[in-house]
C-alpha cells in the first residue's frame, strides 16, 4: 500500500512496569505469584461513576451492557489498598524517580507537581473501578523528528486469570506510559520508534523484563478513516504487521462504505422472533436457544461476509459488538446454509422477514433479554458501516488481526484523585537526576575497549544477563570468554536439555572466576555448568563451594607435563597421518586430544604443544 497517498498517521503508547521494590501506593512487593498460592478471594460488581459534569463515559457505559459479577484471588503479599478497603498509601518515591530519570533521558520537562488522577476503569482488571495516574513529564525528542508527549506514572491492572476472574499479585505494580506524537507515517517507522523507547527503558537497569512487562498500545488512523487504539501488543515484532492488518482493515470498511451508499442501503430497525421457524433446526447452537431474533439489513447481501482482515469480516465486527451483550456471537446469511442451519431454513427465514435478493439476514439466539441487546448492537454496527470507520478500542489477536473491544474513551473518563497529596518536582530534584549510558552506546564501548565484534557487543548489553557480564569483566575476566560463556553456552546447553536457568549468577561468575584464575579450563565450562544444573537444590553452599565442588568432580587438573605426554602419544599413535596432512593435522588431533582431557587443561595450551610437537615430527 502506498500509505503516504493513503494519510497513514500512527502513534505509540509504551507501558513498562518499573522494577522498583514496592508498589505505587501501598508498601507490598512487586512479586508475582502462582495462583495456587492463593489465600482467598472476594467478589465485586463494578459501575461506571459520574464525571464532576454529571457524564458517564461512553466505554465504561459499553461496559456497563452486562452485569457481571468479578472474582479476585488474594495473596499473603497483596494488602487492603489493592482490595480497595483502605486508602492509599503516598505515591512511591523510587517509582517517581525511575520515571524522571527516563523523562530526563528523552530530552522532557517535569511537570512542577504531580497531581494523581482516577481513570475510569471497569472491565474488572481494577477492583476500585478506576486506575490511578499521575503525568509526570511533557515534550521529549525521538529519531527522525518524531516526539514523546507525555510520560505518566500508574498502577498496573490486575492479571485476568480467566473469564471475569482477576490475580491481584499483579494489581498496583508501578508502571510508566510513555505516549508519542502521531508522528510516524509507515508500519517500519511505528515498530522501529517502539524499539528504540524499549531500548531506553532497559538502559536504566531498572524496568521488569519478561512477557508481560511492556505492552504497546497502537493508535492509528488513515485519511477518510478513523483513529483506532489497538491494545496490548506485546511482541515487538508484531507492531509493523499489526498497523498493516489496521490499514488494511480501514481501506476495506470504506469501500464497503462505498458500495453500501450505491446500493442504497439501509438498516431496518424492526427486530423479528425468528424462534419458531427453528423449533425442528439440528443446528445445536439454536436448537438450545431461548429465544432466536432476526435483523434485516437492506443492501448488505455479500458485504457481511467480505473479508477486511486476514481471518476476519464485518460480519465479525458486528459479532464483536453482539458479545457485549453475552452472546456467544451472530449468524448471518452471506455466511448460511452452515453450522447446522439448512437451506430450507434460510429460505424461510428470508421470506419471513421479507428479505431481498441483496439484503442480508442476521440472527441472534440466548434469551430473550441477551438476543434483544445482540441485536441492537448489530444494528448499531450496522449503521457504522454506512459511514465508514468508527473510532474504536481494539485489542490484537493472533498474528496481527484485531477485535472490537469498546469505544475510544472521552473526557468523562478522568476525574481528580482526592486521597493522593501532589508531588513538587522542584530544580533540584530535577537536576540531581542521573542519566544512565544508553544500550547502543555501551554497545559500542564494548567494541572500543574490550574488542568483542559488534554483534556479540549488542547482544551482551541487550542481554537480561548484562549486570553479570560487567561483574565478571570487573573481576578480571576475560570478556570474550564472559560474553560466549552468558550467550552462547548457556543457550546450547538449554537447547539440549540442560536446566541452566537453576545455576545463579552468582554461581557463573565464581565458575568464570575459576577460570581465570586456571582452576579449571575454558573449554570445562560447559561441563561445570552442566553438573552445576544438575546438582542446584540439592544443599546449601556458597557458590564459590558449589564451583569448587564440580570442579573437584571433574577430576584432577592436567599438569603440563601430562599434557606434553598425552599429546607425544597420540601423535605417535597417528604418525602415518601426520606426516601425510603435515601442519594440517593440528585441527583433527586437537579434536582427539581435547576429548581425552575433558576440558581439564586450556585449549591454547593443547594447541602450543601440539604444534610443537607436530613441528619436531616433521623436521
Amino acid at each position: 500500500m502506498d500509505y503516504k497517498e493513503l494519510g497513514l498517521k500512527a502513534g505509540i503508547e509504551i507501558h513498562q512496569q518499573l522494577d522498583t521494590a514496592e508498589k505505587l501506593f501501598c508498601r507490598c512487593p512487586t512479586c508475582l505469584r502462582d495462583t495456587a498460592e492463593r489465600t482467598g478471594e472476594f467478589h465485586r460488581y463494578l459501575r461506571a461513576t459520574e464525571s464532576e459534569l454529571g457524564e458517564i463515559d461512553r466505554a465504561a457505559r459499553e461496559e456497563m451492557k452486562l452485569v457481571r459479577k468479578f472474582c479476585y484471588y488474594t495473596y499473603d503479599t497483596v494488602c487492603l489498598v489493592e482490595h480497595d478497603e483502605e486508602p492509599p498509601a503516598p505515591m512511591n518515591p523510587e517509582a517517581l524517580e525511575v520515571c524522571l530519570t527516563i523523562a530526563k533521558m528523552l530530552g522532557m520537562t517535569p511537570a512542577e507537581q504531580v497531581h494523581t488522577m482516577r481513570k475510569l476503569v471497569i472491565d474488572g482488571s481494577n477492583t476500585s473501578g478506576f486506575q490511578r495516574t499521575a503525568l509526570v513529564a511533557l515534550s521529549g525528542a525521538l529519531p527522525d523528528g518524531c516526539r514523546i508527549e507525555t510520560i505518566c506514572l500508574e498502577e498496573e491492572a490486575a492479571q485476568r486469570v480467566e473469564d471475569e476472574t482477576f490475580s491481584l499479585d499483579r494489581l498496583g505494580i508501578p508502571l510508566i506510559e510513555i505516549t508519542t506524537a502521531p508522528c510516524m507515517h509507515t508500519p517500519e517507522a511505528v515498530q522501529q520508534v517502539a524499539g528504540h523507547i524499549g531500548m531506553v527503558l532497559r538502559s536504566t537497569g531498572r524496568v521488569k523484563r519478561g512477557l508481560g512487562t511492556i505492552r504497546q498500545d497502537v493508535n492509528i488512523s488513515i485519511a477518510d478513516g478513523a483513529r483506532v487504539e489497538i491494545k496490548g501488543v506485546q511482541e515487538l515484532d508484531l507492531i509493523a504487521e499489526v498497523v498493516r492488518r489496521e490499514v488494511e482493515r480501514q481501506v476495506a470498511l470504506l469501500s464497503i462504505r462505498d458500495t453500501l451508499r450505491e446500493r442504497g442501503a439501509r438498516v431496518d430497525h424492526t427486530v423479528v422472533d425468528v424462534t419458531a421457524l427453528f423449533s425442528g433446526t439440528a443446528s445445536a447452537i439454536l436448537k438450545k436457544a431461548k429465544s432466536i431474533l432476526a435483523v434485516r439489513l437492506c443492501g448488505f447481501a455479500g458485504l457481511v461476509g467480505r473479508e477486511i482482515q486476514p481471518g476476519r469480516r464485518l460480519g465479525s465486527e458486528m459479532s464483536d459488538y453482539a458479545k457485549k451483550c453475552g452472546v456467544g456471537g451472530i449468524f448471518h446469511t452471506d455466511e448460511l446454509p452452515a453450522y447446522g442451519v439448512t437451506a430450507e431454513e434460510v429460505a424461510r427465514l428470508r421470506e419471513f422477514v421479507g428479505a431481498a435478493e441483496e439484503d442480508c439476514v442476521v440472527i441472534v439466539a440466548a434469551t430473550r433479554q441477551r438476543a434483544g441487546c445482540a441485536a441492537e448492537q448489530v444494528m448499531i454496527r450496522a449503521e457504522m458501516a454506512l459511514f465508514g470507520v468508527p473510532e474504536e478500542t481494539r485489542k490484537m489477536l493472533e498474528e496481527g488481526s484485531t477485535a472490537y473491544m469498546r469505544p475510544l474513551p472521552g473526557a468523562a473518563r478522568m476525574y481528580p484523585e482526592t486521597d493522593v497529596f501532589e508531588v513538587e518536582i522542584d530544580a533540584a530534584r530535577w537536576e540531581s537526576i542521573a542519566v544512565p549510558e544508553l544500550l547502543t552506546d555501551r554497545a559500542e564501548r564494548f567494541v572500543r575497549e574490550f574488542g568483542l565484534d559488534e554483534a556479540l557487543a549488542r547482544q551482551v548489553a541487550f542481554s537480561e544477563r548484562l549486570p553479570t557480564f560487567e561483574a565478571a569483566v570487573a573481576a578480571g575476566v576475560r570478556p570474550t570468554v564472559a560474553a560466549r560463556t552468558l550467550l552462547a553456552t548457556c543457550r546450547e546447553l538449554a537447547r539440549d536439555g540442560v536446566a541452566v536457568g537453576r545455576v545463579s549468577e552468582d554461581e557463573i561468575l565464581a565458575l568464570l572466576s575459576a577460570v581465570e584464575a586456571g582452576r579449571a579450563a575454558k573449554e570445562a565450562i560447559p561441563d561445570l555448568l552442566a553438573e552445576l544444573a544438575r546438582t542446584a537444590g540439592e544443599g546449601a553452599g556458597a557458590p564459590l563451594d558449589r564451583v569448587d565442588a564440580a570442579i573437584e568432580k571433574m577430576g584432577p587438573a592436567v599438569s603440563g607435563a601430562d599434557v606434553e605426554a598425552i599429546v607425544r602419544r597420540i601423535v605417535a599413535e597417528r604418525e602415518a597421518f601426520a606426516r601425510e596432512k603435515g601442519m594440517g593435522a593440528l585441527g583433527p588431533l586437537m579434536g582427539v586430544v581435547m576429548q581425552e582431557i575433558r576440558g581439564s587443561v586450556d585449549g591454547k595450551v593443547v594447541s602450543e604443544a601440539l604444534r610443537r610437537e607436530l613441528k619436531r615430527l616433521l623436521s
